[in-house]
């Protein structure tokens, strides 16, 4: 099959499409012919490289992906070839207490698909049999490949983590991300007043189309008193976040008594300021969260499958375009997914 290679932590140009041998499925396991498969940034962070992160080489990467099943091995007997279907993308090792109380997110051998194993960039993929579920009529294959980890990510920082109520109001930084996209629509279905952040005028634009209330210029240092006037002073219940940085800083800055602030990376930087008076005298909370269970993912598919939700597409190149669409990405020129089709 042909798959996008590393071969070596770099910038875009390490990206290569190489022949390599088709995966086989062992017991309890498929193969999925990949339809398409969506970019996170992930996929930038293990191309790059990270300080202390064992990501093995060579590497395929890709989280998200959608297609149907190619072939099946010994005992999987429920789900036949040819079914279309979506890619859950955290595999974790099923049998421990955490996996069998559905949070298996917190397995102690927790991976993601590219991440932790080869992924999805490629022709084939392939997964444990409880990774794959049918793919819900209404979406394409794009649409399916753009909503996984994003949304369950999201959908677990501020359902299970944030328990975001209706009626509070929640700050969306970076409402043009992938996962940004994710925490507007989700907090508007929880019924939330949903202020996002955003670095040009047309991801703000963008951001107000796709449902929130309102919407603040990143790039301008005064954000956060802006963020306050929008409250009436009284700051937020909840900051979305997963910038990291001097925006960690500026997020706590602007939350409300009792406020909580949920994140689940740093694409800015992980070194962040925190003062504590404020933490503990205003009843404060930071929580952190990574991605979410696969119960939780099932229930986000049947949300999608009544139109709850809508995956936000910016492109859709060929798989052979992928070093650009990487350098878009990382250049921040996307509202929404990047999307390749194999």
């Amino acid at each position: 099959m042909k798959a996008v290679v590393i071969r070596a932590h770099g910038g875009p140009e390490v990206l290569k499409i190489e022949e390599v041998p088709d995966p086989v499925p062992g017991p309890g396991e498929v193969v999925v012919r990949v339809r398409a498969v969506a970019l996170n940034h992930l996929d930038l962070w293990v191309r790059r490289g990270l300080p202390g992160a064992p990501f093995h080489l060579p590497a395929i990467t890709g989280a998200d992906a959608a297609g149907d099943v190619h072939a099946v091995g010994a005992g999987v007997d429920d789900i036949a070839v040819g079914t279309p279907v979506l890619v859950m993308p955290g595999i974790s090792c099923g049998h421990c207490a955490h996996c069998v109380s559905g949070a298996d997110q917190l397995c102690a051998r927790y991976g993601i698909l590219g991440e932790s194993c080869d992924g999805a960039l490629a022709e084939l993929v392939k997964v444990p049999r409880e990774n794959v579920i049918a793919k819900p009529e209404r979406l394409s294959y794009e649409d399916g490949a753009a909503m996984s980890l994003t949304f369950l990510t999201a959908w677990h920082m501020l359902v299970a983590r944030a328990e975001l109520r209706g009626g509070e109001t929640v700050l969306v930084q970076a409402g043009g991300s992938g996962v940004g996209v994710a925490g507007i629509q989700i907090a508007r279905f929880v019924g939330a007043h949903v202020i996002a952040t955003a670095g040009s005028e047309d991801k703000r634009q963008a951001a107000l189309d796709l449902g929130a209330h309102a919407v603040v210029d990143s790039r301008d240092p005064s954000w956060p008193k802006a963020v306050k006037e929008l409250t009436g002073g009284r700051g937020i219940d909840v900051v979305f976040e997963h910038v990291g940085g001097e925006t960690f800083e500026r997020s706590l800055r602007v939350l409300a008594k009792a406020g909580r602030v949920v994140t689940c990376g740093a694409t800015s930087g992980v070194d962040v300021k925190v003062n504590l008076r404020h933490v503990f005298f205003k009843s404060q909370s930071i929580l952190g969260s990574t991605m979410g269970s696969k119960g939780e993912y099932h229930q986000l598919v049947a949300l999608y499958a009544q139109g709850i939700f809508r995956p936000v597409i910016d492109r859709v190149l060929p798989l052979s375009e992928i070093q650009a669409a990487e350098a878009a990405l990382e250049a921040r020129e996307v509202f929404g997914k990047v999307v390749l089709v194999p």
